[in-house]
């Protein structure tokens, strides 16, 4: 009588941990999935291929835009913008001349929440030698 309510009771665990077990098993090869897609080659400098930065959007590239620039002077335009990974999160970053300053407003708004991530100013000489790393990465990753 004891080992069959022993057994009882293991059939009825099994039973109620399966679909707990089914949903981590879900989990784990969700996980796999995106490690195997990095380790494929599909990693761009920085981050993820656009496409899947673009899955992780939780926000519209234009809501994130009109967030940055409600962070800058009236008459501010958009010079670039870019979806990307940085400060260990998805951003749309966006560069934005400002009336009466040099350089660009580099603002960061996170693509997830809609905050801004970070806010800095980019002399012209910064912003050259940005460009040099983009242009040397870009080359690297080609070859």
């Amino acid at each position: 009588m004891k080992l069959a309510h022993i057994f009882t009771l293991g059939a009825a665990a099994l039973i109620a941990a399966s679909p707990a077990f089914a949903q981590d098993a879900t989990h784990g090869k969700t996980v796999s999935a995106v490690a195997k897609a990095n380790t494929k080659g599909q990693i761009k400098s920085g981050g993820v291929k656009k496409e899947s930065l673009k899955s992780l959007a939780k926000i519209s590239k234009d809501s994130a835009r009109t967030v940055a620039l409600s962070k800058v002077a009236a008459g501010s335009k958009v010079k670039s913008s870019a979806l990307e990974r940085e400060k260990g999160t998805v951003v749309y970053s966006f560069d934005i001349r400002v009336p009466g300053q040099t350089g660009v407003e580099e603002i960061l708004v996170s693509a997830i929440d809609g905050s801004v991530v970070s806010q800095t100013h980019e002399t012209p000489k910064m912003e050259k030698a940005e460009a040099a790393k983009d242009k040397k990465a870009a080359a690297k990753k080609k070859s």
